[in-house]
């Protein structure tokens, strides 16, 4: 998939575990695992605008499109 998302790396930066990056945002920690995996279909701007507040960050920081080779 061309969308990659960058979560794995943002939380590493700020040594954040997937549990407490969950709570934070509201969601499951299946779900963020979905997401940073890159397997989720869809990201709801309520979720997106909640990753970036806690991670203070912008949606480009997150999400990025790589060119299919």
């Amino acid at each position: 998939m061309p969308i990659v998302v960058a979560l794995d790396v943002l939380l590493a930066e700020r040594r954040m575990g997937v549990g407490e990056f969950a709570e934070a945002i509201g969601i499951t920690p299946a779900n963020v695992a979905v997401l940073k995996n890159g397997r989720a279909k869809a990201v709801r701007f309520e979720t997106l605008d909640a990753i970036c507040r806690v991670l203070e960050c912008q949606p480009g920081d997150v999400l990025r499109r790589v060119p299919e080779e």
